[in-house]
């Protein structure tokens, strides 16, 4: 869930209270089919070039409407004191590193989309919105990188733009999500995740819009699931565009989930591909009520994309279904797709795609685990015939002790938004729960990071746990076993929202925020690789300032906000990363009001984004 300049509120309840619909333990029910439509076909190239104001105006300009969708367990009170400390003698073996083969190469380095760029497409008619969130894809010499809600494509090489930068909505063929001139409103879009795909030389992006009333900008309660495909392996070509209803409440064409209050929510939405089907998971969440459903996995034939058909069937599972549940009224909770190396694909099976993720976020007491859940969704060949065989397994694998990571405190800095609304020092920076955060499909290996705590040094920090497993499949489902894990973890830092590429061949790099006491937000990484583990940490680009956007202060919103998620792609043999950081430098209220800090921000946010890519 994003927080909004106009407020979108999430609750920072962990325990979920779940809903799901009444059905009797036993055979996993056939999953749900869906008649999807293509909506449109845009080209990038096309589109204006529509570029706002080289200023914003005062803070009073903005809109800000308090809304609450839902809850949301993206973590608990940070007030509440209730993380458990992880030690090595609890059985979590924490590093600092210096154990790898080698160190990852930084090849190129530069400046993404930040917050004033996302603010100011589309002729201005975007919301302020964090945190940025990440998708990345790297293919055919090309870089393309979204944040909420914009995007831009680079030269691979070069780092150099080789389009404008976008807006989501302008991408996807909506009208803004807030003419400024008419106060109209348009689907609000965000969650976004990419990927290119070699074996097809195509790319996809997804997103997640939510309806607006265009005289209100109420939520109307309608939301969907946005696939953009690209037709040539050029990503500033044209597009495909596929609007998946994500309601789940019965109505267009939807199956009913039992959401009280309305319709469904399809949260935090992520894409995968293998050698025959794109496969999209959410959270599926009450859209005006509390509760929770289950994570769901919709498929897709591949081949029914790439070649742009008219109408597509897309295949849903529920895991809030008892069949599917991990335990009694333990639904899975944040699948990961597992995105393959190159064209790694597992053939298991008649074609497998795996999925990994934790089930810490159900202990209403810690927060903790000590397991993951593998799942695989086997006989994906089957999506290209008339009625698809289509199963999906799990299997729970014991692991070392993770629980959710305390939030981080960060360098003392200038702070001009936080000192207009009485704030004198910098607040915390979110560091997520204890849900998956990114997994890869490499050298015949499943590779898994997500968000811990940590203790180092005598005190709690913010670590990265890491898995590498060996998971097959065979007609009885899957099995998954662990090859390696750990959490790395730095004293007088926290490493914050991991994400992972591996290669082919095996060799990895974890990206990840690192900010502390003596540390702006700033981006950084470490190797990885099956024999070694984990390796020293790296800075990619030290952070400027402090985090001053609207999220941090209770004028605006009730939880700060960092990340979500960043991203990573692998393109031959090396590893690119997507990594939130701050790049505007110190500034006083005179310049903040003035130029926007040098044009380095807007009036209600300053993150900003960096693109590396690396040979591990």
């Amino acid at each position: 869930m994003r927080m909004l300049n106009r407020g979108l509120l999430s609750s920072g309840v962990l325990a979920l209270a779940i809903a799901t619909p009444a059905m009797a333990a036993g055979k996993a029910p056939e999953p749900s089919k869906l008649s999807v439509g293509k909506s449109v076909t845009v080209n990038v190239n096309a589109l204006p070039v529509v570029t706002g104001p080289s200023t914003v105006g005062p803070i009073a300009t903005e809109i800000q409407k308090p809304k609450r969708l839902g809850s949301s367990p993206l973590r608990r009170d940070p007030a509440a004191g209730d993380v458990v400390p992880l030690t090595p003698g609890m059985g979590s073996p924490t590093s600092s590193g210096k154990k790898a083969k080698s160190n990852p190469e930084v090849n190129v380095s530069f400046e993404g989309v930040n917050h004033r760029d996302s603010r100011l497409a589309f002729g201005g008619n975007q919301f302020s919105g964090e945190p940025a969130d990440q998708g990345l894809c790297v293919g055919n010499g090309y870089i393309l990188e979204s944040v909420n809600s914009a995007l831009r494509v680079y030269d691979a090489g070069s780092g150099a733009p080789l389009s404008p930068v976008v807006a989501l909505n302008e991408f996807y063929g909506f009208p803004p999500a807030i003419d400024r001139s008419t106060f109209t409103f348009g689907p609000f879009t965000f969650d976004i995740g990419c990927h290119y795909d070699p074996a097809t030389n195509r790319w996809f992006h997804l997103a997640v819009d939510l309806d607006q009333d265009p005289v209100t900008g109420a939520f109307t309660g309608k939301n969907y699931l946005d696939l953009a495909v690209s037709t040539s392996g050029d990503p500033t070509g044209d597009w495909n565009v596929y609007r998946i209803p994500g309601m789940n409440d019965g109505t267009e064409g939807t199956p009913d989930h039992g959401c009280p209050g309305g319709p469904c929510f399809a949260d935090f939405p992520h894409l995968g591909v293998d050698a025959n089907g794109v496969y999209i998971t959410t959270n599926e969440f009450p859209l005006f009520a509390n509760g929770f459903i289950g994570a769901q996995v919709y498929a897709i034939s591949k081949a029914a994309l790439v070649n742009g058909a008219p109408n597509l069937d897309v295949y849903l599972f529920n895991t809030g279904e008892p069949a599917y549940q991990v335990r009694e009224n333990e639904p899975g909770f944040t699948l990961w797709p597992a995105l393959s190396a190159g064209k790694q694909f597992s053939g298991a099976q008649g074609g497998t795609n795996f999925f990994v993720s934790s089930n810490a976020v159900f202990d209403d007491f810690n927060g903790d685990s000590e397991e993951i859940i593998v799942w695989a969704l086997s006989n994906t060949k089957s999506l290209d015939s008339a009625k698809p065989g289509l199963r999906l397994t799990k299997t729970i694998v014991p692991t070392h002790r993770y629980a959710v990571p305390p939030p981080s405190v960060q360098k003392a800095g200038t702070i001009p938004l936080g000192n207009l609304v009485g704030v004198t020092s910098p607040g915390i920076i979110d560091t997520s729960d204890s849900r998956v955060l990114d997994a890869r499909y490499a050298n015949g290996k499943l590779w898994a990071v997500l968000g811990t705590a940590a203790e180092v040094g005598g005190q709690q920090r913010a670590g990265v746990s890491w898995f590498i497993l060996n998971a097959t499949v065979n007609r009885d489902g899957v099995k998954a076993r662990l090859r390696g894990e750990g959490i790395l973890a730095v004293e007088g830092e926290s490493l914050a929202y991991p994400t992972m590429g591996v290669t082919e061949a095996g060799r990895g790099v974890i990206g990840f925020t690192r900010v502390g006491e003596n540390l702006h937000p700033s981006v950084g990484f470490a190797s990885i690789d099956d024999v070694a583990g984990v390796g020293e940490v790296h800075m990619i680009a030290e952070g400027n300032a402090p985090q001053d956007g609207f999220t941090e202060y209770p004028a605006y919103s009730n939880r700060p906000r960092w990340g979500d998620y960043g991203a990573a792609a692998v393109y031959g043999d090396s590893v690119f990363l997507a990594g939130q950081y701050i790049e505007q430098g110190p500034c006083t209220i005179a310049e903040f009001f003035a130029t926007d800090c040098n044009f380095k921000r807007t009036q209600l946010a300053n993150w900003s984004t960096r693109v590396t890519g690396l040979t591990p």
